[in-house]
């Protein structure tokens, strides 16, 4: 049986590696893709390519670079059915998630065309006369950005789309679980005609990312790093960059909590909660993890919710008949099970789910949650929800704040005033007011607090992420000094 074979991207040309590694299917457990297993030299040869290819790329003017950009939207676009078929067999994603994922990921890549001409400085008035002060921000350099496989085109065209609008040059270092996926965004950008060196792949197997990982970071020639993925790893990253006092943008974990408070629309926060703790089976940093409703109306919503997600069944995404698809893998079973069973023990009451089949693996919902379970701190990414009551609203919002992570957070009521109030009190990076807690647009802030990381994908603040703020003056008049 044939499948795709994928390699290196090295200076623009398809790039053999010593080794290579395979992705299996988490359903049929047949080769998905067969991909190069890049060496510390490959990571090196990577990195000289993109410092290389800096000098010509960052020179180009904004409109130009828009061009290029724009041209790569419309390829990634054309390779619709190669990105359904390799998400389907990488990562056993639906159809419609994988379809999304093209769609706003391309989107991406146009608003970070667009932004190529909001690179903008400043004047800024200098007590000393005739000195004109400017700030002007120019390009970092070479960017490393490491994406996950759960929203894989999305995720990994941001690792690249605003560091490339902004004048950089990227090594893109693929998810092990989904490397031929992340192959076809960079043939998309290679397509579009940037220079050779300007966009290049890095796939690794998975025994040795750490290696692979750190002799990137540690290249001289690279100046930002981004990863989006797990806190635990993020931890790791943060600190062998800081080690080269390198900055780094760290996109992490997340428990994100959705708040019902009594005056709140139940059936509109059935909806949302629904779409965000099951959609892409729980398997988004975003994911509504935590359900915290307050007691007045905690029946009347558990009795809807119930009904809502009894009505979204999990079947074999390649048929294309259900709204759940599969987990990645076998080891997300275990610890959703684990998780489940630990709350269960403790007197949680399981009101949804049933038995996996495989990878297959229903949608849960666990009532009757409290602080003292697993499933209240522990993320979860898979297909599992908490319901946890509150007496109040101040409760509430202690309870959503009782985590580690703060990336997304949403807040149900009619009263859009409270709504405000309540959201500015969360501690999270993101949080929606009568929306749901997966929710993802190009031009926005998009980043956490606490351990879902720092920094700020998206907008200007990735402009500000991915560019140097320089000071430069010119003086006008003849110079008078003290000495």
């Amino acid at each position: 049986m044939t499948h795709p074979v994928v390699d290196l991207v090295i200076n623009g040309a398809q790039t053999k590696a010593a080794a290579t590694f395979d992705r299996l299917n988490p359903i049929t457990g047949d080769i998905a893709t067969r991909a190069a297993a890049a060496s510390i030299a490959d990571a090196s040869a990577a990195v000289d390519a993109a410092a290389a290819a800096l000098p010509i790329w960052s020179a180009m003017g904004p409109n130009a670079r828009r061009a290029v950009l724009n041209k790569a939207a419309a390829a990634l676009e054309a390779k619709a059915p190669h990105f359904v078929d390799a998400m389907m067999n990488e990562v056993g994603a639906t159809e419609g998630w994988a379809r999304f994922n093209l769609m706003l990921a391309a989107g991406m890549i146009r608003e970070a065309g667009a932004i190529t001409t909001q690179i903008s400085g400043d004047v800024i008035p200098s007590d000393k006369p005739g000195c004109m002060a400017l700030a002007l921000r120019e390009p970092a350099g070479v960017v490393v950005g490491i994406a996950p496989w759960n929203a894989p085109i999305i995720l990994g065209v941001r690792a690249i789309a605003v560091p490339l609008a902004c004048g950089n040059t990227v090594v893109f270092k693929a998810s092990e679980q989904c490397p031929r996926t992340h192959a076809l965004i960079v043939e998309a950008f290679l397509e579009a005609g940037f220079p050779a060196g300007a966009v290049n792949l890095i796939t690794n197997a998975p025994a040795d990312a750490a290696e692979v990982v750190g002799a990137l970071i540690d290249h001289r020639a690279v100046r930002r790093i981004n990863f989006t993925g797990s806190t635990a790893v993020g931890r790791i990253i943060a600190k062998r960059a800081a080690e080269h006092l390198k900055p780094v943008l760290l996109e992490l974990g997340g428990k994100a909590p959705l708040l019902v408070l009594h005056d709140a629309d139940l059936d509109e926060a059935v909806k949302a909660a629904a779409f965000g703790a099951f959609m892409n089976q729980g398997q988004i940093c975003m994911s509504t993890e935590r359900i915290i409703v307050v007691d007045a109306v905690a029946d009347a919503f558990v009795a809807r919710f119930k009904a809502k997600v009894a009505s979204m069944p999990v079947g074999d995404p390649r048929e294309g008949k259900t709204p759940l698809g599969a987990v990645v893998d076998l080891k997300t079973v275990r610890h959703v099970e684990g998780l489940v069973a630990d709350a269960v023990a403790a007197g949680a009451v399981q009101v949804n789910g049933g038995a996996a089949d495989g990878v297959l693996m229903p949608a849960t919902v666990v009532d009757g949650v409290t602080p003292a379970m697993r499933l209240f701190r522990e993320e979860s990414f898979g297909p599992v929800v908490a319901v946890i009551r509150a007496r109040d609203e101040e409760e509430a919002i202690l309870l959503a704040n009782d985590t580690e992570y703060g990336l997304s957070a949403s807040v149900f009521t009619r009263d859009i005033a409270r709504g405000l109030k309540v959201a500015r009190r969360i501690q999270s990076g993101i949080c929606h007011v009568n929306g749901p807690t997966v929710h993802d647009e190009a031009q926005m802030p998009f980043g956490g607090v606490k351990g879902s990381g720092y920094g700020r994908f998206g907008g200007k603040a990735g402009i500000d992420a991915f560019t140097e703020l320089r000071w430069i003056t010119v003086e006008t008049e003849a110079g008078h000094y003290p000495i």
